[in-house]
């Protein structure tokens, strides 16, 4: 089966259907320190990197180089949307995260960048696991592709995970993909069959 980044552009921005976007009139300037597109992408990079994803692309609308494929730091223009998206592999799931919060790409960028160096550290200092924390950022199973799927397969989650565990997973995605978030009613939908499949499974086995 092909790699979910292959159907993602590189330029130009291909957003994820299931995020919200920032309205422009509340984008901001950042308190980042003052840096370039190539310095935030290389940020980025090695951030993604020291998670060992593989096929990862970042997608704005910032130009490439035709030479390496890298964004361009000093392009011609700058894009009137900011936004960024990422999309790569992680335990073997599709994992996605979006920023458009900042005026600048280049903040945006880097902002992501931070949030996996964030994610990374709860890892590190031993009150999560990885797993754990990019589990709301696991891509839901497409729309129509869910029917036959069992309750773990879409929390994404062993099947012999812990009450707790399961409880926790459905928790970060219902808050993702709420509707009163401006998420997708059809995937917060899917969620809700997923519970209810879970809590007949768990009261037949207590019986």
């Amino acid at each position: 089966m092909s790699d979910f980044t292959e159907e993602k552009t590189k330029c130009p921005l291909c957003w994820p259907e299931t995020w919200p976007r920032t309205n422009p009139a509340f984008r901001a300037h950042s308190r980042f320190v003052e840096k370039t597109i190539w310095a935030a992408w290389s940020f980025l990079h090695h951030e993604v990197t020291l998670l060992t994803s593989r096929n990862w692309i970042m997608s704005s609308n910032i130009p490439r180089s035709k030479r390496d494929g890298v964004p361009l730091s000093n392009p011609a223009t700058r894009p009137s949307d900011p936004g960024v998206a990422v999309y790569f592999t992680f335990m073997n799931k599709p994992v996605t995260l979006a920023c458009d919060k900042w005026l600048l790409v280049e903040d945006n960028i880097w902002a992501i960048g931070k949030h996996i160096e964030a994610l990374r550290g709860q890892h590190r200092w031993g009150v999560g696991t990885l797993e754990q924390a990019f589990r709301g950022y696991m891509a839901l199973p497409g729309i129509g592709q869910s029917s036959a799927l069992k309750w773990w397969e879409v929390f994404g989650v062993a099947v012999n995970s812990s009450p707790e565990q399961v409880k926790e997973a459905y928790r970060i995605l219902v808050k993702k993909h709420h509707p009163d978030r401006n998420g997708d009613p059809e995937l917060f939908h899917r969620l809700q069959e997923a519970w209810r499949q879970f809590e007949l499974d768990a009261s037949a086995v207590s019986k």
